[in-house]
């Protein structure tokens, strides 16, 4: 029976939703995915910025009270302006997406809206890497990788 469960799981994976990577796993993620110098940002500031907006959570959400939008996904892409909730008054949905698309594993949608963002309005346009990632020394985000 354990062999026939074992060859279950190397043979027939199961999708897992909601994953938290470490910032190794997401670093080569982000990597395979070319936003590594997308613009001249640098690999480290990308783990940096997911690291302090959603602690590398690829569900992660953050209801915003005052204009009632929500931030979706590991880069706390904001409902108001760049994805569909159905929730959200007056959103502009400039990414074309749906929100939920931001909340996938595979981060594809969440790195197409992310380089959108990027090319409007930088990569300031993130509360959390202004304060935690501008500046500041970023190798450690990078070390031990292997990348």
């Amino acid at each position: 029976m354990k062999v026939l469960f074992l060859l279950g799981v190397l043979f027939f994976p199961m999708t897992v939703y909601g994953v938290t990577m470490n910032r190794c796993a997401f670093a080569r993620r982000i990597r395979d995915l070319v936003l590594n110098g997308y613009r001249r940002i640098s690999l480290a500031n990308w783990v940096c910025l997911a690291r302090w907006e959603s602690n590398f959570n690829t569900t992660a959400t953050n209801y915003n009270a005052q204009d009632q939008s929500t931030d979706y996904g590991i880069f706390q892409i904001n409902s108001r302006y760049w994805c569909d909730d159905d929730k959200t008054p007056h959103a502009t949905n400039a990414c074309g997406v749906r929100c939920s698309q931001l909340l996938e594993d595979n981060l594809v949608k969440a790195v197409e809206c992310a380089k959108k963002i990027l090319r409007e309005q930088g990569i300031g346009a993130w509360v959390g890497w202004k304060i935690h990632c501008y500046r500041h020394c970023l190798s450690r985000y990078l070390e031990g990788c292997r990348l």
